[in-house]
């Protein structure tokens, strides 16, 4: 019995001994996790389908306006639209440069301050100037002209969308809402900060009426931070990258830099990270697609060729919602 126990505590000693031998070479021959491997492991998204990044499309700078110059995204060749969406430009403005009158028909803008302050004016005596942080909704409808110009001296920067309107709102009357950024609601979690502009994110729902279902989000992740964002899954999305730069849709993407728009792909959430030592800020804007016909001609965005006709011919004659045209200048700002 004795020599029994003895012959398997020797085989116990000769397999401990063997075994503390071989730990350094299994040690040696382990990889290290990859960053893309150590981001999936850990940012498991609350979404079933991921979206993927679809497009990618550089914002070129183009002269608008009176002297004034913007990054287009969405209205280039490359992207013509985005269903609901028409156009985004990136704009840098200093006096005298500016956008003095001009008309619209059929859709909505959204102007949003990131640097300085515009004032608007209108032939139907709305006036108000948007300072940093502030936005803009005007609902053109049925028609406005008005002129929108830097308030002060120096560098004004901001963003402007273009959001169709369904058939049925085209000719509706004009509106307006501001939202000053102190009224806009926030939230911080982990490293991420949201203003939601439209929609919902974080707890945080937006008081802004959209008549066109619409999210417009605008995020600043930390080094090092990441973020699972839910999206409607019927709805087109895009991201804008507005200052940094940052892994989106897929852990083994490529990083994107500042001045980027992103097509985010078919699924109900898109997934960031932020592994430079930067801040990365971008807006994440997402939309119902109304699935109708688009026919436009610079300013006026309508259903049919037709419909184009018309709105020209009401703008030049002063009729069906220009009737100020022909008598209304802006006054200089000062």
């Amino acid at each position: 019995m004795r020599a029994r126990c003895d012959g398997r505590l020797l085989l116990m000693v000769l397999f401990l001994g063997v075994t503390h031998r071989l730990l350094p070479l299994f040690h040696r021959r382990l990889p290290s996790p990859s960053p893309s491997l150590i981001r999936s492991a850990m940012s498991q998204p609350d979404f079933s389908t991921p979206r993927p990044v679809v497009k990618r499309v550089l914002a070129k700078q183009q002269h608008e306006g009176q002297g004034a110059v913007v990054r287009r995204s969405i209205g280039r060749n490359e992207l013509r639209s985005l269903d609901p969406f028409l156009m985004l430009d990136e704009f840098s403005v200093s006096p005298p440069a500016g956008f003095p009158d001009h008309p619209h028909r059929g859709f909505e803008t959204v102007t949003y301050m990131l640097q300085g302050a515009f004032t608007h004016q209108d032939f139907a005596g709305n006036r108000g100037t948007i300072r940093t942080g502030d936005v803009q909704w005007m609902t053109a409808g049925r028609g406005i002209i008005h002129s929108e110009m830097p308030a002060g001296e120096g560098v004004n920067k901001g963003l402007q969308l273009w959001i169709n309107l369904s058939s049925r709102d085209k000719m509706i009357e004009p509106r307006y809402q501001e939202l000053l950024s102190e009224d806009i609601g926030t939230a911080e979690d982990d490293g991420v900060e949201v203003r939601v502009i439209a929609g919902e994110a974080m707890g945080v729902r937006s008081p802004v009426y959209t008549r066109t279902p619409t999210m417009y989000l605008d995020f600043t992740l930390k080094p090092g931070a990441r973020l699972n964002q839910s999206i409607h899954e019927s709805w087109t999305a895009f991201v804008y990258v507005i200052e940094g730069e940052g892994v989106f849709g897929s852990a083994d993407s490529t990083p994107v830099p500042a001045h980027n728009l992103l097509v985010l792909g078919s699924g109900d959430g898109v997934s960031v990270w932020n592994e430079s030592s930067k801040p990365l800020r971008f807006v994440l804007i997402g939309g119902q697609p109304l699935n109708e016909p688009v026919a436009q001609h610079g300013p006026f965005v309508m259903n049919t060729p037709a419909q184009i006709d018309q709105a020209i011919e009401d703008y030049q004659y002063g009729k069906n919602g220009f009737e100020m045209a022909r008598y209304w200048r802006s006054r200089s700002v000062g």
